[in-house]
């Protein structure tokens, strides 16, 4: 279904103009003639208006989507229909871009397509792995139960993610604090010593921090530009599949933090597989699914593989031991599930286990973080006392032995 913009005479000869929502330029034709009206001009404006529909229904927090199926679930499991249920969601949400875009969702189900259907027009609020788990619950009568696990699975997701991230807060503040506090030194305190200090035999450390500060101070506009186009170029380099790559394997090699960064993809894969299975997917298509929302290329790579081998009629675990990315207890467990035919019960419990140990890692990794990023600051705080001051106490000790 597309928007046309019309231009058409009437009988009387005046000149008429609108919007029509229809699925083709004939199907406009159709209605135009209902209407008396001789068509004059007919353009289609479905993607310019579906670009805007994408764009102010970006950045829907994935935390209201789940609150969303969870009262959906509600309200579908006390036996109120589906109409129903979109209507009074449309109502009661608080965020005004989902409410619009359950709107859209709840007058394409009244023109008769089915949830999943209607859904699918709003790929950035729905994703692949949601529509999957949606369409099964509906094929199999249900949807309630699907809602009320995406629910509890974003939500967990949603945890996660947020522990990861709360974890590198400090850090990273520590980062930037810490080179302000440089920076700034260079550029303003470092240059009221220079004249002072100008007469008195410097070393190394003086000589290194005055050009630093020369440096910082004339030059500043070539370090901006070298440090936009570094990153433009860091960019672009980790757009391509081997960038992302190489900063997968490189990011997992990072003692402590490697591992909990690891763990944190395979839970990941683990809840996302195992949640789908239990909702009714299909092995393959899940397979598929999972594969794009790990978010690690690595292990992108191993699913896509273990999914080749579930095709040929092979254990799953093969392609997923390769390359040491799964712990080989993790292999062992899905094994055992695999022949005793309970994939999606242990997958579970394996992303409720690794997840409480993943977050001991997080923990650890950001205790080792925080000292690490202490000492590189305080090493250089002190390397610029040592240049201010070396050259004083020498001064000092000269005039002390005349």
């Amino acid at each position: 279904m597309g928007e046309f913009h019309y231009s058409a005479k009437s009988a009387g000869g005046k000149t008429i103009t609108g919007t029509i929502n229809a699925d083709s330029e004939a199907a406009v034709l159709r209605v135009l003639d209902e209407k008396d009206l001789f068509p004059i001009a007919i353009r289609n404006l479905g993607g310019s208006a579906k670009r805007r529909k994408q764009l102010f229904s970006r950045g829907i927090p994935s935390r209201d989507v789940g609150i969303m199926y969870s009262q959906l679930g509600d309200l579908l499991g006390s036996g109120v229909p589906l109409l129903r249920a979109l209507n009074s969601l449309v109502k009661s949400t608080v965020n005004l871009r989902l409410r619009d875009v359950l709107k859209e969702v709840h007058g394409a189900v009244a023109d008769g397509k089915s949830l999943t259907q209607a859904m699918r027009e709003h790929p950035e609020v729905f994703p692949p792995l949601h529509l999957a788990m949606i369409q099964a619950g509906e094929r199999a009568s249900f949807l309630e139960q699907v809602l009320r696990g995406l629910s509890e699975f974003l939500e967990r997701l949603d945890e996660l993610r947020g522990k990861v991230r709360g974890a590198m807060i400090y850090p990273a503040l520590l980062t930037v604090v810490g080179l302000a506090v440089m920076i700034g030194a260079l550029i303003f305190f470092v240059p009221r010593f220079e004249p002072l200090l100008s007469g008195v035999q410097q070393a190394p450390p003086t000589k290194l921090l005055f050009a630093l500060s020369h440096l910082v101070r004339g030059y500043w506009y070539l370090l901006a530009i070298v440090l936009v186009v570094a990153i433009g170029f860091l960019w672009s380099a980790l757009k391509s599949k081997a960038g992302r790559r190489f900063l997968e394997q490189w990011r997992f090699k990072i003692p402590v933090a490697g591992t909990a960064l690891r763990m944190v993809a395979i839970t990941r894969f683990c809840r996302i597989l195992g949640t789908m299975l239990a909702n009714g997917v299909p092995l393959l298509q899940a397979l598929s699914i999972s594969k794009d929302s790990t978010g690690s290329p690595l292990l992108a790579e191993r699913v896509a593989e273990a999914a080749e081998n579930v095709r040929a009629g092979k254990p799953l675990t093969e392609p997923l031991g390769a390359g040491g990315m799964f712990p080989e207890q993790i292999i062992a467990m899905i094994s055992v599930a695999e022949e005793s035919n309970q994939l999606e019960k242990v997958l579970l419990h394996i992303a409720d286990t690794v997840e409480r140990r993943t977050n001991r890692q997080v923990d650890e990794a950001v205790r080792l973080i925080e000292p690490v990023i202490l000492c590189a600051v305080a090493a250089a705080i002190g390397f610029l006392a040592l240049g201010l001051l070396l050259p004083i106490f020498t001064m000092a000790s000269t005039l002390n032995s005349r």
